[in-house]
């Protein structure tokens, strides 16, 4: 078996000799650890920007796009929620009085900064 390798302008390929055949040397990438955001911006880049979409799966990019972008939603939710709790008086005094009021004005919270993380960092 022979190697050669051929450039390319993004990538560097190489090829084995089989026969008379040259066959690229491909591998499959790993499947990414994302979560839910991360299955999101999958799924937009996908269906709404697919040249951007080809492009970094072509890279082998994709799968560290989706893991960083899926670790900074996370971050970026809980974050907002916090401080939005603590603007709007949501604390362990309220839960204590009052469960169901504090789990509605949680869930509104919540669903806030999903939002803003949503237009922030996924369909951007």
């Amino acid at each position: 078996m022979m190697k050669n390798a051929t450039t390319n302008e993004r990538r560097s390929l190489t090829y084995t000799q089989v026969g008379d055949y040259s066959l690229p040397d491909l591998t499959v990438p790993a499947e990414p650890k994302i979560g839910k955001y991360g299955r999101m911006l999958f799924r937009y880049l996908r269906d709404h920007r697919a040249c951007l979409f080809n492009t970094m799966l072509l890279d082998g990019k994709l799968n560290a796009y989706l893991e960083e972008t899926d670790r900074q939603a996370n971050e970026m939710l809980d974050r907002l929620t916090r401080q939005l709790a603590e603007r709007e008086g949501v604390n362990e005094r309220l839960k204590a009085n009052d469960q169901m009021a504090w789990v509605r004005r949680m869930n509104s919270i919540r669903n806030r900064a999903e939002e803003i993380v949503m237009h922030e960092l996924i369909y951007t």
